[in-house]
Parts: C-alpha cells; sequence; structure tokens
C-alpha cells in the first residue's frame, strides 16, 4: 500500500464514520468509518517505514581511500620571522 492509499483509506473511513448516518442494528457504520481510518493510518506508517529505512552501523560520507588524496601535512615552519597583526594603525614605527 502507497500513503496514497492510505490517505484515500483514511478519508473513506472518515466520511463513512462522521458523514453516513444509518440506523441498522448489525453495523455500526461509526466503528467501520474508524477501522478503515486505522488501516489507512497503518498503511501510511508502513509505507514510510518502507521506503526510508534506518540506516544502522557506520557510514562515511568520503570513502577514506580518497579521503587521503586530500590530507596535508602541516609545515615545519610557517615564516623566517613572527607576523605582526597588530593593524597599522597601532603599530609602533620598527627600525631594523
Amino acid at each position: 500500500m502507497r500513503i496514497g492509499a492510505g490517505i484515500g483509506l483514511v478519508a473513506i473511513g472518515a466520511i463513512i464514520a462522521f458523514a453516513v448516518r444509518d440506523t441498522s442494528g448489525w453495523l455500526n457504520l461509526t466503528a467501520l468509518g474508524i477501522i478503515i481510518m486505522l488501516a489507512g493510518v497503518a498503511g501510511i506508517w508502513v509505507s514510510y517505514r518502507l521506503a526510508n529505512p534506518r540506516k544502522r552501523g557506520e557510514f562515511n560520507v568520503i570513502d577514506p581511500e580518497v579521503e587521503k588524496q586530500y590530507t596535508t601535512d602541516p609545515p615545519e615552519q610557517v615564516a623566517e620571522r613572527p607576523i605582526d597583526v597588530t593593524p597599522s594603525h597601532l603599530r609602533e614605527e620598527r627600525r631594523d
């Protein structure tokens, strides 16, 4: 059963349960409509679970072999001298 069929059963069950008024003694239409609605909800739930199974366990977004191609080692020395990150208007004049 697909989601559309489940929605259809819920709609038909609601019509039978709430819109149809009949006084037959051997069949309770309200109960029948609610049972059909529950069957529709169960069908929707089952079709959702079959369409979206939970993935259990570990999964990698990137293959580890491919990821190795993009890893780099950090450089041993970044610069010859320390880099001054002070804004230029706050720096003192340096005479080297």
